[in-house]
């Protein structure tokens, strides 16, 4: 498999029927919504799903070990029983249907994970976007590190103005292999999924080649979303490394795609006394402040809503944030800090007592690329691509051990 391509088709798996029970959202949404999890859980009943072969965040915690048990057990089940059909050295074209009815497109196929590092200054070929939390990588190496197949969430981004790699797949996937078409649950739009034939496959890797020769600075995709999942497939590999496990399956998009949309993460903070804490903020930044590089924050609690007006202590307003967070934490080990897609959510889950939840300003996507090149990885869950019902499903499975 090993050339100088860097984006690979892979031997991947589908399941052969029930795609609408067996695809399911990315592991860490509804992180403070178990809810969403166990409503799930109930309308796929005895079905085979991905949802049983993965561990969501939200139901992290108690009995992990006996959970991830039965998750790798469930994994050669599925092997075993003829859930799958497989599509050796494929990569599939993906079409997906996100909010408001917009078209995004990528492709599914393998990366070498010797060419990602994701340290903050790292000048690899695939970097992250974000700080990685170092303390989150242990308890998913302890999901994969044992199992024979990964489903990604791992969306990867390209900087491709000339739309070389992905957009010309849109007039040539009448001649692919439909593999899958069908409506995400939960209202989270429609998916379809094409095996591209060799002819396109060839243009693919030649397009990805060439955006590495345009790029003085040698960085061709940057993680845009499932950044810890990429790195705790490079730790497990770095344990045990084999001729699979060195690739990653993931789907690569290209940021100048129209249906890309940057939307902040904001941060809801539990455990705390919210007027004592926003206070805390504003003083750590040095007080109010009104001039024009001022980041403006809406802070909820209950039914209230306070904005604060700051100097900024980093470029973005997340960053800001997150420095004095970082520190709050360190001095209030009772609170716990989430991560929070939509504002609507930050503002319902605030109205928890001891909660607040902070609101701001978000990065343009047309800042990204030159931002990692400047400044390496940016605060951690600076940005999302899109709502929590539009983040990757799993779909596409393979095995990483022989």
């Amino acid at each position: 498999m090993k050339n100088e391509n860097h984006f690979y088709p892979a031997d991947v798996l589908l399941p052969k029927k029930d795609f609408e029970k067996w695809a399911v959202v990315a592991c860490d949404q509804y992180t403070s919504q178990p809810e969403y999890w166990d409503e799930l859980e109930n309308n796929i009943g005895a079905t085979p799903s991905s949802l049983n072969i993965i561990l969501p965040e939200a139901r992290l915690g108690a009995d992990d070990d006996k959970k991830i048990s039965a998750i790798n057990k469930t994994m050669q089940e599925y092997l075993q029983s003829g859930v799958f059909n497989t599509y050796n050295n494929t990569f599939i074209y993906v079409e997906r249907e996100i909010t408001g009815g917009k078209i995004r497109r990528g492709i599914v196929g393998l990366i070498d994970l010797e060419d990602y590092d994701y340290t903050k200054h790292s000048r690899s070929l695939i970097r992250a976007t974000e700080a990685t939390v170092l303390e989150r990588i242990p308890p998913r190496v302890k999901i994969r590190k044992d199992a024979p197949l990964e489903l990604p969430h791992v969306m990867l981004l390209a900087d491709d103005k000339k739309k070389t790699v992905i957009e010309p797949l849109s007039v040539l996937k009448n001649d692919f292999e439909k593999l899958y078409d069908f409506e995400l649950c939960k209202n989270s739009g429609r998916i379809c999924g094409y095996a591209v034939n060799k002819e396109a496959a060839l243009q693919i890797q030649n397009a990805v080649l060439k955006l590495i020769d345009t790029d003085a600075d040698g960085l061709l995709f940057a993680v845009g979303d499932g950044n810890h999942s990429l790195a705790c497939a490079k730790e497990c590999y770095k344990l045990n490394p084999n001729p699979l496990n060195r690739y990653a399956l993931v789907e690569i998009v290209n940021i100048h795609d129209e249906s890309l949309v940057f939307e902040p993460i904001y941060r809801t903070v539990f455990g705390c006394v919210p007027e004592a804490l926003i206070d805390s903020f504003v003083k750590y930044c040095g007080g109010e402040y009104f001039g024009a590089d001022a980041q403006k924050f809406q802070c909820v609690f209950g039914e209230n809503t306070r904005t604060v007006s700051v100097k900024p202590t980093s470029k973005l307003c997340v960053g800001t944030l997150q420095d004095f967070l970082d520190k709050y934490a360190l001095e209030n080990g009772n609170i716990k800090i989430d991560y929070i897609h939509g504002a609507d959510v930050t503002a319902e889950l605030a109205k928890n007592p001891k909660t607040v939840g902070f609101i701001f300003d978000g990065m343009h996507k047309d800042e990204l690329f030159d931002a990692i090149k400047q400044d390496g990885s940016l605060p951690k869950k600076t940005f999302s691509m899109g709502h929590a019902s539009d983040k990757r499903f799993y779909i596409e499975a393979r095995k990483i051990k022989p």
